[in-house]
């Protein structure tokens, strides 16, 4: 019997929740009732469709064929939202109370963010590929559904690090167990029945863990596959040189997670500053984040956790889900404004070694210059755009003598100090009091499709340090 995130509850037992309470933060006696008091109501939703009978996912299936969606269905390969209490909460697979089960290992230094949230469940026990196939030998044959993602970025995690090659072998077997299934679905319904993986973008420290992406890409037995960052979306995704590495024959699919980066932002409406921008609710951002990937020869567009925006309800900040037509199309995209901006380090909101490594923030000491790199597409130079770029620097830091060039351009001056967003995303318009914007203007000609690059150069006497970059397409100031 697999088991299910609701097994032993009884309607109305508090105590069945209170275990992952910790693990969203609720210590104290009253912020834990609260916390219960929130996901009770939610997950007796959940209790409803199981009293009456209702199986959601063969529901989800049916929805997408209604509406002529081809379903497919995506298993997190290690999942860990109740990492922070193992034995208690209910959100943990069984198996995870077992230490021998559990990975020792990837938490390489002592100083990283939360270390125990790398002792995952480890493939090289086979009790967990058993259980793991068995779930994905259940959606794969029991249900109407069309393609299958392993999500490896919940967690990425997998065997201990510096896996042998005999380790990789195994797990390669392993996997090749999944397409023989997938491919016996296809073969009975008559569909294809794609198979690929969602997964962090550093190939070779996957491989490292037990996952050589690269070979079962090339061999065939992968179809396609999603690199992402971890909650943050990436802007700099190297997809022209993911495709280099993997070969013609697969489908790479540009993945927008939900975060923009850790820029902190507020809103003066309701007095609120926020540690990350949910950008799904703001559309030039979308847009922007959509078209550097697609430009870099992204075969498709796949949006992750977009419902989250609504779920913080955070007044004036909601997702906008008519915009999510015509994201995968760069031809539609161009000549529409756009907000781009760069990945940023982030306690907690990045996970180190498997992301792209962030260029921001960074330090220029006196007279230093340096090159910042961003995927973007070029703009149609008649529908009276212009390029704007904002450098900002923390509160204090010399910004007198600033130049800054763009794609070679002869370095620019002027300025225009600025609290404001290039756009807001939702009810977030400005940066906080610990920051300034600096926004210099361009021509939009200057864009061009694939990497562009961004120079900016310290011309005072002090050091000063660029949080983040952000860029806007946008109509010509008048």
């Amino acid at each position: 019997m697999i088991p299910t995130i609701l097994d032993g509850y009884v309607r109305g037992d508090r105590e069945f929740f209170r275990g992952h309470a910790i693990c969203h933060d609720a210590t104290e006696l009253e912020d834990v009732d609260r916390f219960i008091d929130r996901i009770m109501p939610f997950m007796n939703l959940y209790q409803d469709l199981l009293d009456a009978g209702v199986d959601w996912l063969a529901e989800a299936a049916a929805a997408c064929n209604r509406r002529g969606v081809s379903p497919w269905v995506s298993i997190r390969m290690n999942d860990y939202h109740g990492h922070k209490n193992l034995e208690g909460s209910f959100f943990n697979v069984p198996l995870l109370k077992n230490l021998e089960m559990r990975l020792k290992h990837s938490a390489y230094s002592p100083s990283m963010y939360e270390p125990g949230y790398r002792t995952g469940l480890n493939y090289e026990k086979a009790e967990v590929r058993d259980l793991m196939m068995a779930q994905i030998r259940e959606v794969v044959e029991d249900y109407d559904y069309e393609g299958l993602e392993l999500d490896w970025w919940r967690q990425p995690l997998c065997c201990e690090p510096n896996a042998s090659s005999e380790t990789i072998e195994m797990m390669s077997d392993w996997l090749r167990e999944v397409r023989a299934l997938t491919q016996r679905r296809a073969q009975e319904t008559g569909r294809p029945f794609p198979f690929g993986l969602r997964i962090p973008s550093q190939l070779e420290t996957l491989k490292s863990i037990g996952l050589d992406v690269v070979t079962l890409c090339q061999e065939g037995t992968i179809d396609f596959v999603k690199p992402s960052g971890f909650w943050c979306t990436s802007w700099e995704m190297p997809h022209d040189t993911l495709r280099q590495k993997l070969g013609e024959r697969v489908a790479i699919y540009g993945v927008m997670e939900l975060g923009a980066n850790p820029l902190p932002t507020y809103a003066p409406e309701i007095d609120y500053t926020h540690h990350i921008r949910y950008f799904t609710s703001n559309h030039e951002m979308m847009r922007a984040n959509a078209a550097g990937k697609l430009v870099l020869g992204a075969d498709g567009i796949e949006w992750f956790n977009f419902y989250c925006t609504d779920s913080a309800h955070i007044p004036g900040l909601i997702s906008d889900y008519t915009a999510l037509s015509g994201m995968g199309d760069l031809d539609k995209l161009r000549g529409q404004p756009k907000h781009y901006t760069f990945s940023m380090s982030g306690h907690g909101l990045v996970l180190p070694p498997y992301e792209v490594t962030p260029q921001l923030p960074t330090t220029l000491g006196k007279w230093w210059n340096r090159s910042f790199r961003l995927p973007m597409c070029a703009e149609p130079g008649d529908r009276g755009l212009e390029l704007v770029i904002q450098v900002v620097l923390k509160v204090g830091d010399p910004d007198e003598i600033l130049p800054v060039a763009f794609n070679g351009c002869w370095p620019r001056l002027e300025h225009a100090a600025t609290n404001e967003l290039l756009y807001p995303c939702g009810c977030l318009t400005q940066l906080t009091l610990a920051h300034q914007g600096y926004n210099f203007r361009f021509p939009v000609e200057l864009v061009r499709d694939g990497w562009n690059e961004i120079t900016i150069e310290n011309g005072n006497e002090e050091s000063l340090t660029i949080v983040c970059i952000e860029l806007a397409i946008r109509p010509i100031e008048t």
